[in-house]
């Protein structure tokens, strides 16, 4: 579904990504970790042609990004959705009108349908019932699960986790988790969530890819990164740091 080969990017003298390359197969869940910035979110941004690399090929569906027009790429951009740090949600916009969003910019134009694929996402995640509520309405969690609803309206392919239980108590963590991986099993949708949670990492991914100084240091089932000896891995797992390497 993903094919990421010799990927580099640099920002001036500072090079982001180093050679970057992995698969993602149909239907496979894939966590990415790694500490900040070492090149998570500027990854992210090349699989859906939001960046083009210095160097290397992004290929989804077997298609080259790299080098397409911008009309080629928000055809492949319908293949994927895309679930927000902050659930980014229209604050003019009620419930439905957000999770409709993207079902209207592809072009759909039939109301019921609309209405029931709005109603179905909603039930999914637990939301039934509020379709005409605000943004501002919701707690942080309810607005988290309502980008989820909106990621998945349309059925895309591969859906796009960006830190999703980031400022959410270990409660509402649990939750989200529990639906991405509800989302995941319902739809069979290949996924991918960048994360600083490990337990998110654990439980959403089959396969594990830790990030280092742009690089993928490893790339492994979550059993084989969760119980490796490397003592790199296991320090930042267990969230050990080294006074002498932290930049505060």
């Amino acid at each position: 579904m993903i094919e990421v080969e010799n990927l580099s990017k640099s920002f001036g003298s500072h090079l982001v990504l180093d050679q970057i390359g992995f698969e993602v197969d149909e239907g496979e869940s894939i966590a990415i970790i790694g500490r900040s910035g070492t090149g998570k979110s500027v990854l992210i941004k090349h699989l859906i042609g939001l960046m083009s690399p210095d160097s290397g090929i992004v290929k989804v569906g077997g298609q080259n990004l790299v080098g397409m027009s911008e009309r080629e790429l928000l055809l492949v951009r319908q293949k994927f959705g895309m679930l927000f740090q902050g659930a980014a949600l229209f604050d003019s916009l009620n419930v439905a009108e957000n999770i409709a969003f993207p079902l209207r910019r592809t072009g759909c134009s039939d109301e019921s349908e609309i209405n029931r694929r709005v109603d179905e996402v909603l039930n999914l995640v637990e939301l039934a019932g509020t379709n005409l509520k605000m943004p501002s309405e919701l707690s942080g969690g309810m607005q988290k699960r309502v980008g989820l609803a909106r990621a998945i309206v349309h059925r895309p392919q591969i859906i796009l986790y960006d830190e999703p239980t980031t400022g959410l108590d270990p409660i509402v963590s649990d939750s989200i988790d529990q639906l991405m991986m509800r989302v995941r099993d319902k739809y069979q949708i290949t996924s991918i969530v960048v994360t600083h949670d490990m337990r998110c990492a654990r439980r959403l991914g089959q396969r594990v890819i830790y990030l280092r100084e742009g690089q993928v240091y490893l790339d492994a089932s979550a059993g084989e990164v969760f119980n490796s000896q490397d003592a790199l891995v296991k320090q930042f797992i267990r969230g050990e740091a080294n006074l002498k390497e932290v930049n505060f």
